[in-house]
């Protein structure tokens, strides 16, 4: 591991001079290959996905894994989206003089060398190395073992590419060595890495936290609500939480706790339950709820569950959503505030004052009005693919794509100027 990190760390001499016409290149190939490899990165995945079943992961995580046509084009179109965005680096962001002389201008440049560590899903290979290669960063990439055989190929085609064009291999690197106890030492590799991102479950994620000595960029866990006000139109508000929990309910962007306002209507919440429940939900819903849908003889009382204070504030990554009422828009906001992971939550609304203190009072890092939690995603977002979601407020903030994989330096030119 330490001669890859060591060729990771003097790649970076290589990354820094290639321009951005050898940049897209490299990316241009890359897409190309995937194009053409599509029914082998396909078998590849297939192997990752047998194992996981003889290992009983949720189908909801199997989801997150899985690769087929269409998501191996979307693979594609993000590398292409990513071409077409401006160079990020040798930005100059402001330049002012020095009152004895020189020039002083503040430059963007890459992070360094980036160390992804993730779990199970096979694109953030792909969107993390073309994300790396256009911002002029050296990555590193470590997958979970759920999947290597998707991962391992993946590397194979990015090599390929980069030995043909006689680039430097090292500055996109993958470790294959799969055992939980390598991250140990490369969470403290800090003589190599510069910034650490890691995307993955909860519990791999607090383990890095408290561990690492490298500087880390925070990828929170999507504990996401939505709140649905008094105002709010049926319909909508229907359409909005099916969406939210049930397009891929294993993402981290997918509505967990649902809220609803006292004095909302109780026909919008039975609508809201029927479409759910049509979806194969398992509904949590507080004991009031319950008893409110009993007082109109709804027919499916008998499909929800009680739920538990420990559903609320919990990612259940499956179908499952838990629900309870809250007081007014107040009320709302501390709670999710209490509750929330800061990644994305949503107010369903057509009271425009409530909808503005939301967005203003709300301490996420994307929040909504009248639209679905599931658009927090770099490629929905333009940003051609994305680095992961980070839910801190130190140096970037939501989907992280090319600008997020900069910071700056201070360039100084002068006559032989010198300090009185």
């Amino acid at each position: 591991m330490i001669k890859i990190l060591k060729r990771a760390k003097a790649a970076k001499i290589s990354m820094a001079q290639l321009t951005s016409e050898q940049k897209n290149e490299i990316l241009l190939n890359f897409a190309e290959k995937i194009n053409k490899y599509s029914d082998k990165i396909i078998e590849a995945n297939k192997k990752d996905i047998v194992i996981a079943r003889q290992k009983n992961m949720s189908e909801a995580l199997i989801d997150r894994l899985a690769l087929n046509e269409k998501r191996i084009q979307g693979m594609i179109d993000a590398i292409h989206e990513i071409i077409a965005q401006d160079d990020p680096i040798n930005k100059v962001i402001e330049q002012f003089p020095i009152k004895a002389g020189p020039i002083v201008s503040k430059v963007s440049v890459p992070l360094g060398v980036v160390l992804i560590i993730y779990e199970s899903r096979p694109n953030v290979f792909v969107d993390s190395a073309a994300l790396c290669i256009k911002s002029s960063n050296v990555s590193v990439l470590r997958g979970s073992s759920s999947a290597i055989y998707s991962n391992s190929c993946l590397n194979s085609i990015i090599k390929e590419t980069l030995k043909e064009l006689e680039i430097d291999e090292n500055i996109v690197n993958f470790i294959e060595d799969t055992d939980r106890k390598l991250v140990d030492s490369l969470v403290k590799a800090r003589e190599y890495i510069d910034v650490l991102i890691p995307r993955g479950g909860k519990g791999l994620k607090q383990y890095i936290y408290e561990t690492a000595t490298i500087p880390i960029i925070e990828t929170g866990d999507g504990i996401c609500h939505i709140f649905v006000d008094e105002s709010a139109k049926s319909d909508m508000a229907r359409d909005v939480l099916v969406n939210a929990k049930t397009q891929r309910p294993g993402t981290c962007n997918s509505c967990e706790t649902v809220l609803f306002h006292k004095n909302l209507d109780i026909n919008t919440i039975a609508n809201i339950t029927d479409a759910l429940l049509n979806k194969n939900v398992e509904i949590r819903y507080q004991k009031d709820i319950i008893e409110s849908l009993k007082s109109i003889n709804y027919n499916n009382v008998d499909k929800l569950i009680e739920a538990q204070d420990s559903d609320f504030g919990f990612e259940f990554h499956d179908m499952i959503i838990a629900g309870r009422y809250i007081d007014n828009v107040d009320l709302a906001i501390d709670f999710i505030n209490a509750h929330s992971t800061k990644h994305s939550e949503s107010i369903i609304s057509e009271n425009k004052t409530n909808a503005d203190k939301f967005l203003l009072l709300v301490d996420s890092a994307v929040v909504y009005h009248n639209a679905s939690t599931r658009f927090t995603d770099g490629g929905e977002f333009g940003f051609g693919g994305e680095i992961g979601i980070s839910t801190q407020m130190l140096h970037a903030r939501g989907p992280m794509a090319l600008k997020e994989l900069t910071t700056y330096k201070y360039n100084v030119r002068g006559k032989g100027d010198v300090r009185k």
